[in-house]
């Protein structure tokens, strides 16, 4: 008989292989592996069991993932009639549903769905029930090495699939209790400065969070403090179990046990739970509640990490494809900290005041979070915050100790019609919050970047607890530094790296294109922008953080807000970088045909438009080529047709590169048989968004590209794409298929559905 901790061990070792595996086993492998995993199980001696069980939740996983890609082959043919409920909505165009029935056959479990761009027949809530005509797509996200990864968050958060309504009809219009509850606290709370962040500790309803309050949040390490977490339905159930100890004085003795306790707590947290919207963090959060209960229930005395190995196997037994999830962890890895900071460096100090103990004890417990949580955060977040320590010392014990429970408190009274008492609360608690938040903007902007060489640096405080606590530092000082300069090698080292290297931006419909050599970058085009935000704050500006590269100019090809929408955003960080374009617009140095210069090493040449042509629109794009003596590259931005003629009708032979990037995004109105015949290239690189409007690339342009040879490569099949050149030649990598080939980063559907 295997014990429970090692099997939890396997069921972890089971289910990690989801975060690598490049493509899902057939499902039929997968079902002849359990079952074979099963007999091994029960016949196999001593430690082969763990093999056997370890493959069989492996099975489980797989299996588990490939229902969650079941929708990508059966829902995506045409349009889908479909009964489904609303789980959350804005009210206006976004809309999360969960699909029940699909052609009057029911669905289990219920398929998860994003609508965005689209307008209910009447103001939406949730809890309605709807008959829906849906044009589904299979999730697709932008994918940067080191950039946020949607595509992995969506079937995390178990949203395989977006799409737009075709046709709706309410079959029953009654909004959910919640969402009734959540109105009704609104409502009350109109005349709030802080009416956003209440509805957030209350009801995890972020979707309202101004940008201003999110920044701050992150900047000040307290983000997390809005996310209904594993603190606030802990505080939750505590508060249950407490009400039901204070119940337990008015007993007799032979009444009073400790299940009903328990039982308290596993009620107060499942209804706040599901006060919080029931979603995928806050439930596991419940599972591992509900597992502690179990355990303590055993009337075993398990240790804190039997405990943890528990609550982290039951929650990826219950949902394998929660490995994915970052939230998940982010919990596990913080819980982990908090065990070994206080079996490593137990507070021990014993001053006389009582209030003066809980402050250290805080102070000490902020130390232990702050340091150790540091590797979690740089691989997530890329970056640290440097007045966390501070800002968390205050807002922790205010958030969980003060404002959640007058919330709680809040919202309870609600549902008694006292609103004067209700509105005496809500005025407490939005003061508080007040003189909280001016706190945290009193701190200086402490959030850092930190690019990918710390990551292992980042280890170093969890390495020297214990390399102190068993006394390496005075048996063995040598080898406690040899560790720590390991760690840090990746910043003394000088790695190999190739001659120089042309990245490709996966921006959606825009074009930002980096080329790299000698840790420097030089920028061709920005990618596009939109209301609240642009690709140079959301993409280049992280990336080239992250991979160590000062970026020393920028060459803009055109005016159109989807080749310089992060130009502003980008001179904000580098306010001195050198900008050439062809508008003439203060500080532009000149992009026009004869124009050349070199940065470091590279030769770069302007082929269009002509010298002092005023030429607005695509077809005054500056047309650059960088040259290194062997290979070449040319950069087209949205140059169309006649001017395309126009360039090579005197300058044929200089035009010719090994990799050309597609000019406007393989529009038809692009890349003519001249063009392409004079460059005489090797491979096309186009910057184009899946699902985009324009139906881009063209069809007639690709196959038009393969008759001239090239190979074809864009960053809505490939993502990121990164062109190495060195003395040895020149190769071509996609993040998708080759640099980091991931099952869940797949294109999913038909291979020609955006045209």
């Amino acid at each position: 008989m295997i014990a429970l901790p090692a099997l939890c061990v396997c069921v972890i070792l089971g289910t990690l292989p989801l975060l690598f595996l490049p493509a899902l086993p057939a499902e039929g492998i997968a079902i002849t592996g359990a079952l074979l995993a099963c007999i091994g199980c029960r016949w196999l001696p001593g430690r082969m069991k763990f093999t056997a069980f370890i493959t069989l939740f492996f099975c489980w996983a797989v299996l588990s993932a490939r229902e969650l890609v079941w929708p990508f082959s059966s829902l995506l043919a045409g349009n889908q009639r479909v009964e489904a409920v609303v789980i959350r909505t804005d009210g206006a165009t976004e809309h999360q549903v969960a699909i029940n029935k699909l052609n009057n056959r029911w669905i289990f479990p219920s398929v998860g769905v994003m609508l965005r761009g689209s307008y209910l027949p009447e103001q939406a809530c949730a809890g309605q029930r709807m008959r829906m005509t849906l044009r589904l797509r299979p999730v697709h996200g932008q994918l940067n090495e080191g950039g946020f990864d949607n595509q992995r968050y969506a079937l995390a958060q178990r949203l395989p699939l977006t799409g737009r309504i075709i046709d709706a009809q309410i079959i029953s219009g009654d909004c959910s209790l919640r969402a009734r509850y959540i109105a009704s606290v609104s409502a009350s709370l109109t005349s709030y400065v802080w009416r956003d962040v209440i509805l957030a500790l209350g009801f995890g309803e972020r979707l309202t969070l101004g940008p201003e309050v999110k920044i701050l949040l992150r900047n000040t390490g307290t983000a997390h403090l809005m996310a209904i977490s594993g603190l606030h339905i802990g505080l939750a159930g505590s508060l249950g179990w407490l009400l039901a100890r204070l119940l337990q004085l008015f007993l007799p003795a032979h009444r009073i046990g400790y299940r009903f306790p328990l039982l308290m707590l596993l009620v107060s947290a499942s209804v706040y739970t599901w006060l919080a919207g029931s979603n995928p963090p806050a439930v596991r959060t419940l599972v591992a509640i509900f597992i502690w209960s179990l355990l303590r229930l055993s009337g075993r005395n398990w240790n804190a990490w039997q405990v943890w190995l528990c609550c982290v196997a039951g929650i990826l037994f219950i949902e394998p494809t929660a490995i994915l999830s970052e939230s998940l962890w982010l919990s596990a890895f913080a819980v982990a900290a908090l065990i070994f900071w206080y079996q490593w460096m137990p507070f021990t100090l014993k001053p006389v005041r009582s209030w003066l103990r809980f402050l250290l004890e805080l102070a000490h417990l902020q130390v232990g979070i702050t340091l150790l949580l540091m590797p979690i955060q740089l691989v997530l977040f890329h970056g640290i915050s440097l007045t966390s320590l501070a800002a968390n010392l205050v807002a922790v014990p205010v958030i969980t100790f003060i404002a959640v429970p007058l919330i709680l408190t809040g919202m309870a009274i609600n549902l008694t019609g006292w609103q004067w008492a209700e509105q005496g609360i809500w005025r407490l608690t939005d003061t508080l919050l007040q003189a909280l938040f001016k706190f945290l903007r009193w701190l200086p902007e402490g959030w850092l970047d930190v690019d990918e060489r710390y990551r292992w640096l980042a280890l170093t405080p969890w390495l020297c607890i214990v390399l102190w606590r068993l006394r390496f530092h005075f048996f063995s000082p040598l080898l406690a530094v040899a560790a720590i300069a390991l760690l840090a090698a990746p910043l003394w080292c000088v790695q190999k790296k190739p001659d120089w290297s042309l990245h490709m931006l996966d921006v959606g419909h825009g074009l930002a294109v980096v080329i790299e050599r000698n840790g420097r970058a030089m920028l061709y085009d920005t990618g596009n922008g939109w209301p609240g935000g642009d690709s140079g704050q959301q993409i280049i500006i992280p990336w080239l953080r992250w991979h160590n590269l000062q970026p020393d100019g920028v060459i803009l090809s055109h005016e159109h807000l989807d080749h310089r929408g992060g130009l502003e955003s980008v001179l904000r960080v580098w306010p001195k970088l050198m900008v050439r374009s062809a508008l003439g617009w203060a500080r532009h140095q000149p992009c026009w045909r004869g124009e050349t210069w070199r940065w470091e090493g590279l030769h770069f040449t302007a082929h269009w438009p002509q010298a002092g042509a005023v030429q607005a629109g695509n077809n005054g794009s500056c047309v650059v080529k960088i040259d290194d003596g062997r290979n070449s590259v040319l950069l087209t931005g949205d140059i169309e047709a006649p001017a395309e003629w126009a360039m090579l009708k005197n300058y044929r032979q200089a035009l010719r590169s090994e990799v050309l990037v597609v000019p406007h995004h393989g529009s038809r109105t692009s890349s003519s048989d001249t063009l392409l015949s004079m460059v005489d290239g090797k491979a096309a690189l186009a910057s184009v968004s899946r699902y985009n409007a324009w139906r881009l690339p063209s069809v007639k342009v690709t196959r038009r590209y393969a008759r001239h040879g090239y190979r074809w490569h864009d960053t809505a099949q490939s993502g990121q794409i990164t062109v190495i050149f060195s003395p040895e030649g020149w190769q071509i990598k996609g993040l998708r298929e080759q640099i980091l080939p991931r099952w869940y980063h797949q294109w999913f559907g038909a291979p020609a559905d955006n045209r």
